[in-house]
């Protein structure tokens, strides 16, 4: 038996990075994918059939996440064509990154907007279908920045935090209707973005880290399968830092 065998994901900007990693994962798990990205283009699609041919129904729909009515109708669209919703990955994230004294109110807004309100947004939707059927799990992709901080982030650190503080409150308000919430946080992740940096700062940041090794896509989407299956049945209210021992 499958670890998700029968249960259906929404996945928030799953059309590539850890996004896809997390979909593909669940997919091998049994589990049915609709994930959403701003545009399901060339690679939305690609990442249509590469999930299709794991034996599951999949489909991508085009949705700005940031936008409250937007996430609505796609979550109405989501259930109708799947039936059930038992697991939502609240993934949809963005970087502008500045110092506070630089950082104009643009930077600010679309950050906030597209990584913490589109997870209002679709828990927002979601929530009701989940206490119609006294279950689901409710994942928040935050960071370790959005523990911890960092110099040049404060729109996204800011942004990740509240994803902590979103998920704990969900946690507490839902609970006894059987909906769990937590959120991940990972650390220093080996993704399109950090290979654009060079060997050096990558070997910097690797000796910060007790494992010696950034993480992969696959270690986090490890960790959202655990808290999206009933591995994790009386798990709740938790942030799991994925980093390697960079934060302990």
């Amino acid at each position: 038996m499958k670890l998700l065998e029968g249960k259906t994901a929404i996945i928030t900007g799953a059309a590539r990075g850890i996004g896809k990693s997390i979909a593909i994962r669940f997919a091998q798990e049994g589990c049915n994918i609709a994930f959403t990205d701003l545009a399901i283009d060339a690679n939305g699609v690609a990442t249509e059939k590469e999930i299709a041919a794991l034996g599951v129904k999949v489909k991508g729909y085009a949705s700005n996440a940031a936008n409250f009515d937007d996430a609505h109708a796609v979550v109405d669209a989501i259930v109708k064509d799947f039936g059930r919703v038992d697991v939502l990955v609240n993934n949809a994230g963005i970087t502008r990154d500045g110092l506070m004294m630089r950082m104009d109110e643009k930077q600010w807004d679309m950050v906030i907007g597209v990584n913490l309100k589109s997870a209002f947004n679709f828990t927002h939707a979601l929530v009701p279908v989940m206490m119609k059927q006294k279950a689901g799990s409710i994942i928040n992709m935050s960071s370790v920045v959005g523990v911890h901080g960092n110099a040049g982030q404060a729109n996204y650190s800011a942004s990740k935090a509240g994803m902590i503080g979103l998920a704990k409150s969900i946690a507490k308000e839902v609970g006894s209707r059987g909906i769990r919430a937590n959120a991940i946080a990972p650390g220093f992740i080996e993704t399109a973005m950090t290979e654009a940096l060079t060997d050096e700062i990558r070997a910097e940041w690797a000796k910060q880290i007790p494992l010696r090794r950034g993480g992969t896509p696959e270690d986090v989407a490890n960790t959202a399968l655990y808290l999206a299956s009933d591995l994790s049945a009386y798990v709740t209210g938790q942030v799991i830092q994925v980093d390697g021992g960079m934060n302990t």
